[in-house]
């Protein structure tokens, strides 16, 4: 569906159903429903306390809290006024979450009880000027939102906001270690949902619900959540659970959409309760975020009686932007694939000049389509570099094969994913080289039948040092986020470095592999 007339910013999604379908769902929760209509009232609200607190067209929101319905009633409100939202990875050490702030410099802070604190310190350290504002999603109507919200008006702006201006500044880790704000605009995201409305085997409807348990401080939770209430799906929205209680989820609010990471789907498939759960209403599950072995794919397709989709995206992409389909996945082709582009979009593998390789070659994936972030926050060299000669260079090594489709091989960018979450091997390489006692460094991924791949850090000890592994993981912790953290030490006297001095962590790899398989 493409609401062009009707949906030009995404503070129109609200708007547009409360008006057509006030008393339906948009939103779900552990508290019950939220109606379009309350969901517009409340954005209404939000926009009104943060234009109370002078924050301008332009500027920047930041939010720190776990999934819940205040998420979308904060991004609507924001939205309305021509203001980003600026989500924040609550599972971030305090470091990297002052550097974030640093970089976006946000005008206004929205932040859960659980994070409060955090939230003070981040923003003390940051030396920004910064007004907390605090909210409380188990306890609706008991914080000082809740407040601010009853004494504002529920009166609509009717801001003219530019749809090329940016609804949300999404912040990805760099190769460099410096993180990057990703500014994905209103109209990248509804551009997206023009390629959707052109593709035969999308079918989202107003009768559907998604279940959202992905983060939505990710591309993937906030991209797929908006692509239903775009389409006036209602958005069940919890924090993500164990697989016990996914499969509760599931069976108590009823999806008929269910958005999911691989090692999440493997998880709730081994739980003992998966045998018995009622998983009758899900019809689509959306898997991506890492990749899949063929086995557990064909296990769950067999297990689960719907349709699947994968796709391949990235945040810069604002979802995906290649699609294997449902009935390719009845049918049991090209699984191991990422499948072929939406329409508008267009995907080729290119060598190091940019010039584009036969079929079966493997090269990086450049990439065009209408949905590409504007560009990444106070990095314009990064953002030319990035999407020089007309093409965003993804980072991605793969090939196509000759029936249109593409299979990822590899990060050229020396990405690890474990458990859908993307760490960059730099990022762990300089919070180990701020320990006393690590000469040289390496972080790899490793394969792991759980996570996909785990964080292995490979360390050369400065002479007479006396290193212990536990030790220096507990060290990495206070640096880096927990996923980050390696999940492994592995002492070597040198590592294999070429001419130029670069570390080879594909002969890396291949050797500690070899060395951990005798």
């Amino acid at each position: 569906m493409w609401l062009y007339s009707e949906i030009r910013t995404l503070g129109d999604i609200p708007r547009h159903y409360s008006r057509i379908t006030p008393a339906a769902p948009a939103l779900i929760g552990a508290d019950g429903p939220v109606s379009w209509s309350q969901l517009d009232i409340r954005s209404n609200q939000i926009a009104n306390v943060v234009a109370a607190a002078d924050v301008v067209p332009g500027a920047r929101v930041a939010l720190l809290g776990k999934n819940s319905t205040r998420y979308f009633e904060i991004l609507f409100g924001v939205n309305k006024i021509g203001v980003a939202l600026l989500p924040l990875n609550w599972r971030l050490a305090l470091p990297e979450l002052v550097a974030i702030l640093q970089d976006a410099s946000p005008d206004l802070f929205f932040a859960d009880r659980e994070y409060a604190d955090v939230a003070e310190k981040a923003i003390a350290s940051s030396g920004l000027r910064c007004r907390v504002i605090g909210y409380d999603s188990t306890r609706p109507g008991r914080s000082a939102l809740d407040e601010l919200m009853s004494a504002a008006s529920s009166d609509d702006q009717v801001v003219d906001v530019n749809p090329w201006h940016t609804a949300i500044l999404m912040y990805t880790s760099g190769t460099t270690g410096k993180p990057k704000g990703v500014q994905l605009s209103h109209q990248s995201y509804l551009y997206l949902r023009l390629c959707e409305h052109l593709e035969p085997s999308f079918s989202y409807t107003s009768e559907d619900v998604m279940l959202t348990v992905m983060p939505l401080f990710h591309a993937m939770g906030v991209g797929l959540s908006l692509q239903a209430l775009y389409n006036g799906a209602a958005v069940a929205v919890y924090s993500m659970p164990d697989p016990g209680k996914l499969l509760a989820l599931i069976q108590h609010d009823r999806p008929t959409l269910l958005p999911l990471i691989p090692t999440v789907i493997q998880m709730m498939l081994d739980h003992p309760d998966a045998a018995t759960a009622d998983l009758s209403s899900v019809r689509v599950v959306v898997y991506a975020g890492s990749p899949i072995g063929l086995s557990p794919l064909k296990r769950a397709l067999q297990a689960m009686t719907c349709d699947f989709i994968q796709f391949y995206g990235a945040t810069e992409t604002c979802a995906g932007v290649t699609f294997l389909r449902p009935d390719q996945h009845r049918r049991g082709i090209k699984l191991e694939s990422c499948g072929s582009p939406l329409p508008l979009v267009e995907l080729k593998v290119a060598d190091s000049d940019g010039n584009e390789v036969p079929d079966g070659q493997v090269g990086e994936f450049l990439l065009r389509s209408p949905s590409l972030t504007t560009g990444y926050h106070n990095q314009p060299d990064f953002t030319a570099h990035a999407f020089r000669d007309g093409w965003y260079h993804t980072g991605d090594a793969g090939y196509r094969d000759a029936d249109g489709f593409f299979y990822i091989v590899d990060r050229v960018k020396d990405m690890i994913i474990t458990g859908g979450e993307n760490v960059y091997s730099t990022e762990v390489e300089q919070a180990l080289q701020q320990i006393s006692g690590v000469q040289l460094c390496a972080a790899i991924g490793l394969p792991d039948a759980k996570w996909g791949e785990r964080v292995v850090a490979v360390v050369v000890p400065e002479p007479n040092a006396v290193l212990v592994a536990e030790q220096l993981i507990a060290q990495c912790r206070e640096l880096i986020a927990g996923y980050k953290v390696p999940k492994e030490i592995v002492f070597v006297s040198s590592l294999p470095i070429t001419a130029s001095g670069k570390v080879m962590k594909s002969v890396l790899r291949d050797e500690i592999i070899a060395q951990t398989s005798r």
